[in-house]
């Protein structure tokens, strides 16, 4: 560590002449740090302006204190929790007093005090305090939340405070638990819109008080912020919640917390990515496997599982196991697998095995649980009951270069054959708690570091992110409407074959250890599906669409030739529906739209008598009367599903 004397940033900006008027802080050895805290005098500081990405989050985060200021104003005895940024805005969770129920028409009056806190220019000032400082200081002020997190924070860490406000002003001073960075004062935040309010378990866990969550954004511009509101009203259109409801996709109930039921629409597209993923392991070498639902703890325990994922996991009875009161801290009897790689260490394992058979590749769609906290489900984006198109690759040391290679080239062409043209690569590294020692973890890491720079990709690396048996690479989308998603991951494992003890024979007729790969390209096929319902709006390509097409008939004289040529389509495998209803044509192709099918065949008396249809797209061009038998071949090109690297019909 430098020994130079402590310099504010905004020392050091002036003495170079880059303190402008829009440097709200500055990046210093690889972390963010605002004006007003010290820094070695001979940092090298980079100025972080308001338009920056890094200045906007500053600016939201910020943005955040201002408005829990503005609720504890409006509303005396609010308590508050947390308040981070988030990727397109902030939130705020509070505890109002007894009685109190933040609503939509509350948003207004708070943004209005919020803009005369920015438009009073208060100062942010940094304090570091003794941990007994800290709780006597939240102690007095009645905020039990607050003294929960310093409670929280490891000893011999540093706790800071960051106060807003006027300090000769005993009303006008607010100051909350934070490590910052924040702007230097109210004037520098942008413009701001509270969006929503909802319900938030404290620290997402149901068995908390249920408190009050604000979300709102802000940005360096009006025009940012317009911006963003159509993209947040493109968003709700598209909701795959509502889409769901409205296309007869899928459904939940409390019957089945966060577990979804697919209805024989929702379930025919996801058979059919399904169908999709194994067309590519017969391609690219993958076996597919079986695996049970639940297993003796011991396998868990062999895994890792059970010391590192025991609050995700699910522990099933029978009435044998109920018959008795466990004893308080009993172990489980049965597990109810989280994830499939312990089963596919077992199958590995069953005999020995030869060099020959590596890389050995091996999927399963077995459907997993797991328990996630009710603060976190969100529709199929997260829910307790999935599957994956999940595989695991046992190879040796010198193989793993070229299948981690093989999969990146491979997740990048499906992706695309979906439309998913702008992708992010992070590489998540080694969390607090894992599993293995340093030295696997050097070596994993590298690895996955090298594979990714080999291929010539772009990525951020994420410290602590890691799984607790290896470092991952994530793949994150950007859908449609700009949105980032996680999708795809490989995970580099050297620990699993370790704690399972595999072995194959080597070349040199010596026992050697494989390496493990897991891989994902979709994920959990119903988090994909949100996705993608949200990515193309509801409107799935010709391959994927329950039906492909909806003939409709203008009166009931072509109703008998509507279905000669809806047996001639369907002969040829395509998913055909006939509306020959008493409606008008108008209603029948409005009615068509809204179920979102790709083409809508329209046969009237001209069409019947020439042998043809009158198709229309879904986005209701008219292509023009064609033969059936024309409008069949071009149905059937655009039936086929889309091969690796091409973008799909």
């Amino acid at each position: 560590m430098s020994g130079a004397a402590l310099q504010s940033p905004r020392e050091l900006l002036a003495a170079r002449g880059e303190l402008g008027p829009d440097v709200i802080a500055v990046r210093c050895g690889g972390r963010i740090v605002d004006l007003h805290t010290g820094v070695p005098g001979d940092s090298e500081v980079r100025p972080i302006r308001r338009g920056d990405p890094d200045g906007l989050e500053i600016i939201r985060h910020s943005t955040s204190h201002v408005m829990a200021q503005a609720v504890q104003r409006l509303f005396p005895g609010t308590q508050v929790t947390i308040g981070p940024a988030i990727e397109h805005g902030f939130y705020y969770d509070f505890s109002p007093p007894e009685g109190v129920k933040f609503t939509d028409q509350d948003l207004g009056r708070i943004e209005d005090e919020m803009r005369r806190l920015m438009k009073a220019d208060l100062p942010f000032r940094r304090e570091v305090l003794p941990r007994e400082d800290v709780r006597a200081l939240f102690g007095k002020m009645g905020e039990r939340f607050k003294l929960e997190l310093v409670d929280a924070i490891p000893e011999g860490r540093e706790i800071s405070i960051y106060r807003q406000g006027d300090a000769a002003d005993p009303g006008g001073d607010w100051l909350d638990l934070c490590s910052g960075p924040h702007v230097p004062s109210t004037r520098h935040l942008g413009v701001v819109k509270l969006t929503s309010v909802a319900g938030a378990y404290w620290r997402g866990d149901e068995r908390n008080p249920m408190l009050q969550r604000i979300y709102g954004t802000a940005f360096a511009t009006e025009a940012d912020l317009k911006a963003h509101l159509q993209m947040l009203e493109e968003a709700r259109a598209r909701d795959h919640r509502k889409l769901g409801k409205e296309l007869e996709l899928f459904l939940f109930d409390e019957s089945a917390p966060a577990m979804p039921f697919f209805l024989p629409r929702g379930a025919f597209v996801y058979n059919q990515l399904v169908a999709y993923v194994r067309d590519l392991y017969q391609e690219h070498g993958y076996q597919e496997v079986i695996t049970p639902q639940i297993f003796h703890p011991s396998l868990f325990e062999t895994s890792g599982h059970l010391q590192n994922y025991r609050e995700n996991m699910y522990f099933p009875a029978t009435s044998e196991d109920l018959a008795g009161t466990p004893a308080e801290g009993a172990e489980p009897v049965h597990v109810q697998k989280p994830m499939n790689c312990p089963s596919h260490c077992l199958i590995f394992g069953q005999r020995r095995r030869s060099y020959r058979e590596l890389p050995w590749r091996i999927a399963d769609f077995g459907r997993l649980h797991r328990f996630e906290r009710g603060g976190v489900v969100h529709g199929l984006t997260r829910v307790r009951s999935f599957s994956q198109d999940d595989a695991h690759i046992f190879c040796a040391p010198e193989q793993l270069r070229d299948e981690a290679l093989a999969f990146n080239r491979l997740l990048f062409e499906v992706y695309r054959a979906f439309g998913f043209e702008h992708l992010e690569v992070k590489l998540a590294l080694r969390p607090e708690r894992r599993v293995g020692d340093d030295a696997l973890w050097d070596t994993a890491e590298n690895t996955l570091r090298g594979v990714l720079q080999e291929s010539g990709l772009t990525f951020e690396e994420l410290p602590g992110e890691g799984a607790f048996y290896g470092p991952k690479v994530e793949f994150h989308v950007k859908d449609a409407i700009g949105r980032s998603w996680q999708l795809g991951t490989i995970q580099l494992d050297y620990a699993l074959p370790e704690r399972f003890d595999l072995e194959f024979v080597g070349a040199d007729g010596k026992s050697r250890r494989p390496v493990m790969l897991h891989r994902a390209i979709l994920g959990s096929l119903e988090r994909f599906l949100g996705i993608y319902i949200e990515h193309v709006a509801g409107k799935f390509p010709v391959w994927l669409a329950p039906e492909q097409v909806i003939l409709v008939t203008v009166s009931e004289n072509q109703v008998e030739y509507a279905r000669r040529v809806q047996s001639e389509l369907r002969a040829a495998g395509l998913r055909v529906e006939l509306d020959d209803g008493p409606d008008k044509l108008g209603a029948k192709i409005r009615s068509a739209r809204l179920r979102r099918v790709p083409f809508v065949g329209v046969i009237g008396e001209k069409e019947a008598q020439a042998g043809a249809i009158a198709p229309k797209g879904s986005d209701g061009k008219d292509l023009g009367a064609m033969p059936v038998a024309e409008f069949q071949s071009r149905l059937l090109a655009l039936a086929r599903p889309p091969r690796a690297g091409a973008a799909g019909g």
